[in-house]
């Protein structure tokens, strides 16, 4: 086989033929969905694993029966696929529940037991407050103190300098994104995981937007913790958090006293989404099924890499179109810089909103608000009306982005006329 043959990634067209969603059409138009970051659509191998389970193997968990025990083999090679998917050391690193806030709400409450006044947590202004109330929380339960980094807002990136000045050796932990899901900067992981192992602190990274779009690597990064959800990389709406073997096993989860002391299951509390689960194995066989190589691992490695490139592109396509608009202001950070497929932006007189109901006429779905990232949409001077989103997924393609620019620049000139 060549080496082109072994690199091989599915085309565009090939990727959406698994996806029946892409089918539908809305006043006449095919439906283009921008709508990726706030939730992803699903390919059709994923809902079928998911009957199946439910069909053929539903049951509960530990018992002796054959579709108990079917149902603890398919929640075990779920976390080994999962494990693969982040590079952990460990399926017994990867803990399952309902949603990302749910269980970083229950780490932190975990880790917390162990911290009171003195010690201090970090947050971001950049950050969805998925991963800022669960630590705030700890001000108001444990009396920890609860600094923020500000982010730039002409820049979207984050001040590191402001970050080295907070981080001090009553740090306990840094929690931080991976990328922003509201205007799409990717952050500088290695730099900002650097300095706080540096502090002796602890590192929380919420990769919800990030996984979709670059491969985490947990033990390249050397985070202590990791959130994301299946949802935002076309899978069934499951929460996942990575923690290193020895945390896991010390943080002091509350649980109820029958239920397992050891492994990842003491910190997922009552019974899990099997079939969610099950389908969550699916989305990350879906994903390698992309590209080539000898190990599952590989194989996400090369589609990944491929898929980046595409993003990219669209990117680029998108924010030259849209900066080319008169009365249309993007944010976050130039293609050209670390950055997902996400671009976000406004149209003068129009809101958000409205922008989003005239698109959707014309089967473009996009998203509009503060998409819970609050404090960055604050900082960007837009509290009142929120933001545009739109996000590239492996489905788009550049002619959805030629109708997107197109739609956009409809709107603009329309409200310049009036």
């Amino acid at each position: 086989m060549s080496l082109a043959a072994e690199r091989r990634v599915s085309t565009v067209d090939e990727i959406r033929a698994h996806f029946p969603a892409l089918e539908r059409r809305h006043r006449g138009f095919p439906v283009a969905y921008f709508d990726g970051p706030g939730g992803t659509q699903v390919p059709r191998r994923v809902v079928e694993a998911m009957a199946d389970y439910l069909y053929y193997h539903n049951a509960n968990t530990h018992w002796v029966y054959p579709t108990s025990a079917e149902t603890d083999l398919l929640i075990a090679e779920a976390r080994a696929a999962v494990a693969d998917f982040l590079n952990a050391g460990s399926p017994e690193e990867i803990v399952f529940g309902a949603n990302m806030t749910t269980l970083t709400f229950h780490l932190a409450r975990a880790l917390g037991a162990a911290w009171g006044p003195g010690d201090e947590v970090i947050v971001t202004e950049l950050d969805h407050h998925a991963n800022v109330a669960p630590w705030q929380r700890l001000a108001a339960e444990r009396g920890v103190t609860v600094k923020v980094v500000r982010m730039i807002p002409d820049t979207g990136q984050l001040d590191y300098a402001h970050l080295e000045e907070v981080l001090t050796g009553r740090t306990r932990l840094l929690a931080i994104g991976g990328a922003s899901n509201a205007i799409g900067t990717i952050n500088d992981l290695p730099r900002a995981i650097g300095l706080a192992h540096r502090a002796g602190a602890l590192v929380f990274v919420d990769a919800v937007h990030y996984a979709p779009h670059d491969l985490v690597d947990v033990r390249a990064l050397d985070c202590d913790f990791l959130g994301c959800s299946a949802y935002k990389f076309h899978g069934p709406h499951v929460g996942i958090i990575y923690a290193k073997r020895h945390l896991l096993a010390s943080a002091d989860f509350a649980k109820l006293i029958p239920a397992p002391d050891a492994g990842p299951d003491r910190a997922e509390t009552g019974t899990l989404n099997h079939e969610g689960i099950v389908g969550t194995a699916a989305t990350v066989d879906f994903l390698a099924s992309l590209g080539e190589g000898e190990t599952r691992r590989a194989r996400l490695v090369a589609a990944y890499a491929e898929l980046h490139v595409r993003g990219m592109e669209l990117v680029a396509r998108l924010w030259g179109g849209l900066s080319a608009i008169d009365g249309v202001r993007l944010y976050g950070p130039e293609p050209h810089l670390p950055r997902t497929p996400t671009v976000s932006f406004v149209v003068d007189g129009v809101t958000s909103k409205r922008v989003c109901e005239l698109l959707a006429e014309q089967g473009l779905f996009l998203s509009n608000g503060d998409f819970y990232a609050k404090t960055a949409v604050e900082r960007l001077g837009q509290s009142r009306d929120g933001i545009v989103r739109a996000g590239c997924a492996c489905y788009a393609t550049g002619d959805e982005v030629d109708r997107l620019i197109a739609g956009v620049r409809e709107i603009a000139t329309r409200r310049a006329g009036e």
